[in-house]
């Protein structure tokens, strides 16, 4: 059983990981109230070892039938209704109808449907790499991405959106689409965004998409959170301030401290080192992953693989960036770090799933494995 387990689990991989979630969990508890003993940190662990013992079970589950169209047009379909019924019974939090509260914890399925979503797409060019550049498979593929872009935008929340097409916009991108469809693609980005400046987005968004552009036009409305941050990162300076002495998530000059904002806090307190050193742990993570997704039995589990990688960095993109004041503050948790249960779940049960692949993975010339997945 022990040889098992040594076989399926990618040691090095959680090695990796540890480090990340540790910082996270002591950034947590050196802000935390005395008052509150310290409650972000304890219930962390709580999920944390949720999703380890998620990520080994899953590990040991053979996920090939997710190969199956009929099985994996289910799951999509059901958890298109989870996202339907949230505007029924939905929990709105920080103005937003995305979570399910159910006393003693919340879920956010949103988080469960960017993996979904992640499978199907695999699936999807897996069986049209042959044909891949023919255009129309950009528009079937964007319709899978584009159901619950919008459910997700309606309830607003446009981080989960921005997402959810950042896995497609790579997956495509993976696939071996053509230069000129390429241009076509980002092409139709700009007109689709152009329609949701004028239609869609609400004030607010408008408003931190401006900010984005001129981040201290208004630091006292739109402009806060990011001010706020910039100023916790920059003041951590080249070593930090210290654990315990981040003044900015200490003094709750910092929002969300716990989430959205921990990459902030941490590098109030850790530095600039602290800071390449997080980044570098990422690195190594995505550098795990897509070294499994390279040793992908079929097209399906190549795919995947760069899926999971692309999920995870664009979550890591766009949460570093608007801590940096570099992007809008879209409410988008740092993998491994931030506070809460929906995203660890996810990310551990996709890497669970990976690690799954390794008992039928294979070993191939890299050339070989090209000129299959483009058809040669």
């Amino acid at each position: 059983m022990i040889a098992k387990i040594e076989n399926r689990i990618d040691w090095l991989l959680l090695f990796f990981i540890f480090p990340i979630i540790f910082f996270g969990l002591v950034t947590m508890r050196n802000f935390a109230p005395s008052a509150d003993g310290g409650v972000f940190f304890n219930k962390q662990i709580i999920w944390v070892s949720i999703s380890l013992v998620i990520f080994f079970i899953f590990s040991f589950i053979d996920f090939r039938f997710l190969k199956r169209t009929e099985t994996l047009v289910g799951i999509y379909l059901f958890n298109s209704g989870i996202l339907l019924l949230l505007f029924v019974v939905g929990y709105v939090s920080n103005g937003s109808q995305s979570w399910f509260n159910f006393g003693f914890f919340s879920f956010q399925p949103v988080d469960l449907m960017k993996l979904v979503l992640v499978l199907i797409l695999a699936k999807y060019f897996s069986r049209r790499h042959v044909e891949i550049r023919d255009i129309k498979h950009i528009f079937i593929s964007g319709f899978y991405a584009l159901v619950p872009f919008v459910l997700v935008l309606l309830q607003p929340d446009f981080g989960s959106a921005m997402i959810i097409f950042l896995i497609w916009l790579g997956m495509v991108l993976v696939s071996g689409i053509s230069k000129t469809h390429l241009f076509a693609v980002f092409s139709g980005g700009i007109m689709i965004f152009i329609i949701f400046w004028f239609f869609i987005f609400a004030p607010y968004q408008k408003a931190r998409i401006v900010n984005f552009i001129n981040p201290l036009a208004d630091i006292h409305g739109t402009g806060y959170n990011a001010f706020q941050a910039t100023i916790a990162v920059g003041s951590g300076e080249v070593t930090g301030k210290g654990l315990g002495f981040g003044t900015q998530s200490r003094l709750k000059f910092l929002p969300q401290p716990q989430s959205d904002f921990i990459f902030a806090a941490y590098a109030e307190e850790w530095g600039f080192i602290g800071s390449v050193l997080i980044l570098l742990l990422y690195g190594l993570v995505i550098w795990r992953v897509l070294y499994y997704a390279n040793k992908g039995e079929h097209n399906f589990e190549m795919l995947f693989g760069m899926g999971i990688a692309i999920f995870f960095m664009s979550h890591i993109f766009i949460n570093v960036g608007m801590n940096l004041g570099l992007l809008p503050v879209t409410g988008i948790p740092l993998p491994f770090m931030s506070y809460g249960g929906s995203h660890l779940l996810v990310e551990f049960a996709g890497l669970g799933i990976l690690m799954s692949m390794r008992k039928y993975a294979r070993i191939a010339h890299r050339d070989k494995m090209q000129n299959e997945f483009l058809g040669a």
